[in-house]
């Protein structure tokens, strides 16, 4: 059995390459059934994240990684060679050490940050729901639920939380300071969106408009948030009021073009634009950051706010790193414990026939007249002969051979002493 996890993440490749890999949530059961139809491919879990495409996978071999490659490059129309220079791969224990760490939020651009957890899990339900896991991939990912779990009770990894949302928030406010006085536009409607939104109203937001594709989930979101609704439609109007913009949809193609930014500026007569696209594929263009007057950052740019707020969690992690560390190690010891168990069955079958076989015998001879003390003496010299005389005949031919793995695995099995 041979796991792998690999793709490419923030920590590999910059967002021009992650978004042009990235999955529409509308076509992962299509590419799950894909993968799975690839050669030595049993099962598969798709992650696929602004921070991360990454994708898990087992099989009865083990797995050809530039095949793997090969098609996540030809599903996404990109070469293979562009994303295999920017990517990684682990297999078996340090797979299923890395699906731990991801879960736990070890491998986050914040370290820690909770979300991850739920997108893993959404990602593993994905798979179940085309049947893309079996057993073993399930173990494990449940596994690593447990694993994560753990490390947010027994370490403070979850202290103080952060997030992406939160960052991008942290950014906005050493350019305004006070909020009291803004008026934030968010673009998109998702778990993301909600985040940023709940950051801002505690940061003390004077206005939240949420634009999105329908406007009923914007009602939705903004009603739990204490925002207004718009259409995706409203926004190059919105601009003109709006002193911050965050970005976070699944659109495949920009939100948000240069021309709309350009012509909200002059209403606003060189009033800053604080904007973040937390989208991948990006929702606003790159030319925008050529604008005077607008401060344009991606997930990538908010790595130094990020920084920040990891010092207070080195300890932490260092902590959780030797749960995962353990429970790696815990699950590939029942992994080989499992394997063992069809040698296991089949060995006991045997004995169990030897001893059936003899019984019959002895019953028999009962039966027949037989002096049952001399009957049961026969039985018990019976099943130990035909149990040992196996072992007996190998570690011989081993001996003769001057090759002693047969006698030494025959002393260590039956406690023998040397």
């Amino acid at each position: 059995m041979s796991f792998l996890a690999f793709g490419i993440n923030h920590k590999t490749a910059p967002v021009e390459i992650r978004e042009q890999v990235a999955f529409d949530v509308q076509k992962i059961d299509v590419a799950l059934v894909s993968l799975i139809a690839q050669p030595d491919v049993s099962e598969a879990v798709i992650l696929s994240t602004c921070n991360r495409t990454e994708i898990y996978c087992t099989g009865e071999q083990e797995l050809d990684v530039q095949q793997l490659f090969d098609w996540l490059a030809e599903f996404h129309r990109v070469t293979s060679e562009k994303i295999k220079g920017c990517s990684f791969f682990y297999r078996d224990k340090e797979a299923v050490a890395h699906v731990m760490r991801v879960a736990s939020g070890l491998d986050s651009l914040i370290l820690g940050e909770p979300q991850i957890l739920g997108q893993l899990k959404s990602a593993y339900a994905s798979s179940v729901q085309v049947n893309a896991v079996g057993g073993r991939l399930g173990r494990m990912f449940e596994h690593s639920f447990s694993v994560a779990k753990k490390v947010r009770t027994e370490t403070a990894i979850g202290e103080n939380p952060v997030s992406v949302a939160a960052a991008a928030v942290e950014l906005a406010r050493q350019l305004f300071g006070d909020f009291s006085e803004n008026n934030a536009l968010l673009i998109g409607a998702g778990k993301t969106t909600e985040l940023v939104a709940r950051h801002l109203k505690q940061a003390g937001i004077r206005k939240l408009i949420i634009a999105n594709r329908t406007l009923a989930r914007a009602q939705e979101l903004s009603a739990q948030v204490g925002g207004e609704a718009a259409l995706l439609g409203d926004i190059p109007d919105l601009l003109i009021d709006s002193d911050i913009v965050i970005a976070s949809t699944a659109s495949a193609l920009p939100i948000l073009g240069k021309g709309a930014v350009e012509r909200a500026l002059k209403y606003r007569k060189h009033r800053p634009i604080f904007m973040v696209d937390i989208a991948v594929p990006r929702d606003i263009e790159p030319q925008v950051a050529e604008l005077s007057d607008v401060y344009l950052y991606t997930v990538d740019d908010l790595k130094q706010v990020i920084d920040q707020n990891l010092r207070s969690r080195e300890q932490a992690a260092q902590e959780a790193e030797a749960l995962v560390e353990q429970g790696s190690e815990y699950f590939m010891s029942q992994l080989r414990a499992s394997g063992a168990g069809d040698l296991l069955r089949s060995f006991r079958a045997h004995a169990e026939s030897i001893q059936q076989a003899e019984l019959e015998k002895a019953l028999n001879a009962l039966k027949g007249g037989g002096d049952p003390e001399a009957v049961v003496r026969s039985l018990s010299r019976a099943i130990t002969n035909k149990l040992i005389h196996t072992p007996t005949s190998q570690v011989r031919k081993s001996a003769e051979k001057g090759d002693e793995l047969a006698g030494t695995w025959l002393r260590t099995l039956f406690d023998l002493a040397d």
